[in-house]
């Protein structure tokens, strides 16, 4: 795994991110069921233009993310606190110097080999959450991924709202999906690669 130190949502981050594969994406390429995704077409269009023209769109956002945003910190503190970790924050992690795809976890837990992802959702989505009392399945493509590039064992999962029961699920890594994960990104990398060459 290789590590770099950066502000995520930064201008080196997005820069960084353009053009490849990332972990909060990874569902747009193998569904959580393992199966391929509906929308690898449409992103892997998304990804040769911005190779081509080194623009990253930026993601639809309204006052429900930005309050989930305002949360973040709230919500690490408590982590930290409720399991007695260390959070350490970086930029962006990629599984080799290809650099091929990536992840951007919210956290790592070092001495642990663990990583973090905390979500700050709405108060109807939270309850549901803690009534399911498991990942939320969107973000098995996310979280599992995370694992296939930084190759830790486990990743821990916080949703988060104040005044709300949190949610904290530790994940185990799952081979199986992985695995398929690791082959569906490489097709999809492979087929990304041939539409920007067509279109160049």
């Amino acid at each position: 795994m290789i590590t770099e130190l950066m502000d995520q949502l930064g201008q080196e981050w997005f820069k960084a991110r353009c053009g490849i594969p990332t972990a909060s994406n990874f569902g747009k390429i193998l569904s959580p069921t393992g199966k391929p995704s509906t929308q690898a077409v449409k992103y892997a269009y998304q990804l040769a233009g911005e190779r081509i023209t080194g623009i990253k769109e930026e993601g639809y956002s309204n006052a429900n993310m930005q309050a989930g945003m305002d949360r973040e910190e709230e919500g690490r503190n408590f982590f930290e606190f409720s399991q007695g970790v260390t959070l350490t924050q970086v930029g962006i992690c990629y599984p080799n110097e290809r650099k091929e795809y990536s992840c951007s976890p919210d956290s790592l837990i070092l001495d642990a080999e663990e990583g973090f992802e905390q979500k700050n959702p709405i108060i109807t989505t939270q309850v549901e959450y803690l009534l399911a009392g498991k990942l939320p399945t969107i973000y098995i493509p996310q979280v599992q991924g995370s694992m296939l590039i930084t190759g830790y064992k486990a990743w821990w999962f916080l949703s988060y709202y104040p005044s709300l029961k949190p949610l904290i699920i530790r994940v185990e890594r799952d081979e199986k999906y992985i695995e398929l994960l690791k082959t569906a990104i490489y097709k999809f990398n492979k087929e990304l690669d041939d539409i920007v060459k067509k279109i160049r």
